[in-house]
């Protein structure tokens, strides 16, 4: 195990080894949570996307950034799309995911996985910055709390929503690309989004998540951090009943319904996302996976640089065979 000079006032690999974390469970599902999920998916797909390009951002890594928009519930989110330079056919189509803070430019999600490739980059719901929604706060710590009370009135599903929606944009901008083939990517809340995501939208046929949050629940409720999960414990402390709600909204949970092929990127040290929710999320896939082990997340070290190079390398060579 790495071993980290820290000043947090928990250990952020929370005691545990790399086989520990290999046997972490999932948690059950709720009796209805495929109906739960499936209405909410069926819901998306009738919403017309109706995008709108806006201006050429910038061209860079062999592809051309412009502003986008498109409806999605609860109102048109913003975001960026991203198309294959010089005007040439796309190959491949992905929906990348953004962490819990937001997104105001497309940074480091280029170069995309495969060349030749489109992808579409939301800006979710109540995100800053082209995803902000009147009533619904934008700093992550509140924002996860947002309808926290209620099964149907969580934020973190007009999120997930937000990802069908923008599937749904790219496949009708870049006409080339066939759906069932498209691929995603997600890291930290992005891939907690995307492991719910996923099991009910065969447009989807492989993704890569990093770092993923909202694995198990239950144990994520004891377990200390500086993230989004530290607002939900300290919330439920006053209010247990929120673990009702939050079973349906388990990445992990969600991942026991996931058959196509995922890599996941789950850290050993993690002060932000609990490390035993991470890896719950990788043990719990029904389909093909691949395990790409991080020494740290959320954790600039000595080795930041390398480890971010190996992963972008995994990822290529993963799309490259799941995506041919």
């Amino acid at each position: 195990m790495p071993r980290f000079t820290h000043d947090f006032p928990f250990d952020p690999s929370h005691g545990h080894t790399l086989d520990d974390l290999l046997r972490v469970p999932a948690p059950e599902a709720p009796a209805d949570f495929d109906a739960f999920w499936r209405a909410r998916y069926s819901a998306a797909r009738r919403i017309a996307p109706e995008p709108r390009t806006g201006a050429l951002v910038e061209e860079r890594d062999g592809a051309r950034v412009l502003e986008v928009s498109y409806a999605s519930v609860y109102g048109r989110r913003g975001g960026w799309l991203v198309l294959p330079a010089h005007g040439a056919p796309a190959r491949h189509g992905f929906v990348i995911g953004h962490g819990y803070g937001g997104r105001d430019q497309p940074g480091p999600d280029l170069p995309l996985p495969l060349p030749r490739s489109a992808a579409l980059l939301p800006c979710v719901s109540g995100m800053p910055t082209r995803g902000l929604r009147d009533g619904v706060p934008p700093l992550a710590r509140d924002h996860v709390l947002h309808g926290i009370d209620s099964r149907d009135g969580y934020v973190i599903g007009d999120c997930v929503t937000d990802l069908w929606c923008a599937a749904s944009a790219l496949l009708e901008l870049v006409p080339e690309l066939t759906a069932g083939r498209l691929g995603y990517l997600g890291e930290s809340f992005g891939g907690g989004l995307g492991a719910l995501a996923l099991p009910w939208d065969d447009r989807f046929a492989a993704a890569q998540l990093t770092v993923p949050t909202f694995g198990n629940h239950p144990l994520r409720l004891t377990l200390p951090c500086t993230g989004s999960g530290e607002a939900v414990r300290r919330h439920h402390r006053d209010h247990p009943g929120i673990t009702e709600v939050l079973a349906y909204y388990d990445a992990a949970t969600a991942a026991t319904r996931i058959t196509v092929p995922v890599l996941v990127a789950p850290a050993l040290f993690d002060p932000v996302v609990p490390p035993p929710g991470q890896f719950a999320v990788h043990g719990a896939l029904a389909g093909p996976r691949e395990l790409h082990v991080l020494d740290a997340g959320h954790f600039e070290h000595e080795g930041t640089k390398e480890a971010q190079e190996a992963l972008r390398a995994a990822g290529a060579d993963f799309f490259s065979r799941a995506l041919g």
